[in-house]
C-alpha cells in the first residue's frame, strides 16, 4: 500500500546520488550522505508554499487572541458552544487549523518511506553478496552494492547503534560498534539541539493560553527526545539521524527568515485580553450646612453674638 511512497523517496534519493556519484564516486559515503541531505532539501522546497500558509494562519491566530479570550469568557464551560463560536471566528478571518499542521503531516510519509528504503539495503538473514544482487525499489543491484560499501567516517549509512553484529558484518567488511557510535552519537546530539531550537522558536510565535499552554511550552524539551531515544534504542540508521538534523536545521533557518520578513512588512498586533472596567466610585455627598437664623429685626446675628448664644 505504501509502495508509491517508497518508490518516490528512493527515486529522489537515486537522482541526487547520480549527481554526486559523478563528482565523488559511486561508493563515496559523503556522496550518499549528500543524497539524503538533498532529499530533505527537495522535500522542503516543495513545502515552502504550505509552510507560508501555516505561518500566515499562525499569525492570524495571534491577532485573534483577544476575540478568543472573549469567547472563552462568554461561553465558560459550554465546550460545544465555544467550539462552534471559535470555528465561526476562524472561518470569518480565513484561519485554517489544518493548514497550520499540513507541513508536519506531509513529512511523516517521507520519513517512513526513507526509513523503510534504508532498511531495504541490508536485509536481515542475507549475506553481503545476496543483498547486493537484489534491487531496492528504484536502486538497481549495482547501486545497492555501492551503498553497502559506502562509509561515512567509518560507519555504514544504514547502520544503527542497536544493530546486531551479524548485520554489521554484512556490509561487505567487519564494522565495529564503536565506529557506528562515533558517527551516530554526535548526529543525535546535533539533531536534538536543532529540534529544540526550532520548536522553541515555533512556540515563541504562538499566543498560548488555556490548558494546552503548559504542554506547548514543554515541546522544546519533549521533541528532542525523539532523536536521542530513537537513535539510542530504536533502529534509526545514521542516514535517518542525518535526515533529522537537516530537516530541523532547515526549519529553524526558514522560521527566522520568514518571520523576520513578515514582521518587517506587517507586524502582528499583539493585544492584551480585555479586562473588566472598574466599578464607578460614588462621589461623596455633601450635606448642606445649617444657615444661621435671622434676628427679629431681620438681621443675622454677628459672629460674636452667635458665639455668646452658643
Amino acid at each position: 500500500m505504501l509502495d508509491p511512497i517508497y518508490f518516490g523517496v528512493s527515486a529522489v534519493m537515486w537522482a541526487w546520488h547520480q549527481v554526486f556519484a559523478l563528482l565523488l564516486g559511486p561508493a563515496s559515503g559523503v556522496g550518499w550522505a549528500l543524497s539524503v541531505v538533498f532529499l530533505v532539501l527537495t522535500l522542503r522546497a516543495v513545502m515552502i508554499k504550505p509552510f507560508l500558509a501555516s505561518v500566515r494562519s499562525g499569525r492570524a491566530m495571534r491577532a485573534l487572541a483577544p476575540q478568543l479570550a472573549e469567547l472563552r469568557a462568554r461561553h465558560g464551560d459550554d465546550r460545544a458552544a465555544l467550539a462552534r463560536a471559535t470555528q465561526e471566528l476562524q472561518a470569518e478571518h480565513g484561519v485554517s487549523v489544518l493548514g497550520g499542521c499540513l507541513p508536519a503531516l506531509l513529512q511523516i510519509p517521507v520519513f517512513i518511506g526513507l526509513l523503510h528504503v534504508l532498511h531495504g539495503f541490508n536485509r536481515p538473514g542475507l549475506s553481503f553478496e545476496q543483498n547486493s544482487a537484489i534491487a531496492n525499489y528504484v536502486f538497481p543491484p549495482g547501486d545497492v552494492r555501492s551503498f553497502l560499501e559506502a562509509r561515512l567516517f567509518g560507519a555504514p549509512l544504514s547502520s544503527y547503534l542497536s544493530m546486531p553484529q551479524d548485520l554489521l558484518d554484512s556490509f561487505g567488511a567487519h564494522v565495529d560498534r564503536w565506529e557506528v557510535a562515533a558517527v551516530a552519537l554526535p548526529l543525535m546530539v546535533l539533531a536534538a539541539v536543532a529540534t529544540h531550537f526550532s520548536a522553541r522558536h515555533s512556540v515563541a510565535q504562538q499566543t498560548l493560553s488555556g490548558p494546552t499552554a503548559t504542554v506547548m511550552r514543554l515541546t522544546p524539551w519533549i521533541f528532542p527526545l525523539g532523536a536521542l531515544v530513537g537513535g539510542l534504542f530504536f533502529p534509526f540508521p545514521v542516514a535517518i539521524l542525518l535526515y533529522w538534523l537537516t530537516n530541523n536545521a532547515w526549519t529553524l533557518v526558514q522560521q527566522r527568515l520568514v518571520h523576520r520578513r513578515l514582521d518587517a512588512l506587517a507586524p502582528v498586533p499583539v493585544t492584551a485580553a480585555p479586562t473588566p472596567a472598574p466599578e464607578p466610585v460614588a462621589a461623596p455627598v455633601r450635606r448642606p450646612q445649617a444657615r444661621p437664623r435671622k434676628h427679629a429685626s431681620g438681621h443675622r446675628p454677628s459672629r460674636r453674638r452667635r458665639r455668646a448664644g452658643a
